[in-house]
């Protein structure tokens, strides 16, 4: 009985690494389809930063036609694309 009474003491202390363990394993595959679904699909944030990207793309280039067009114009004011500017319009 004496030797028995430390070894019962120790047993839920063993189990409890056991606990965790199988815990982590059943997790596992959860947290790894996860990562995947994270991986393959863009959040709101990336659309968001991606579409900032492309719009100061696009803003960049209309301006540097339209200092061009200006350019042009000076030269020769009676070309037929020298109208009053009509503005930008993004995603054009």
């Amino acid at each position: 009985m004496r030797k028995v009474l430390p070894v019962l003491a120790i047993l839920p202390l063993m189990a409890a690494g056991c606990i965790s363990t199988a815990t982590s394993i059943v997790k596992a595959p959860f947290q790894v389809a996860g990562k995947a679904v994270d991986w393959t699909t863009t959040s709101q944030e990336e659309s968001d930063r991606n579409y900032g990207r492309k719009m100061r793309k696009q803003e960049a280039e209309e301006g540097k036609q339209r200092k061009e067009l200006a350019k042009r114009c000076k030269k020769d004011p009676r070309r037929g694309e020298c109208g009053q500017y009509q503005g930008y319009r993004a995603g054009e």
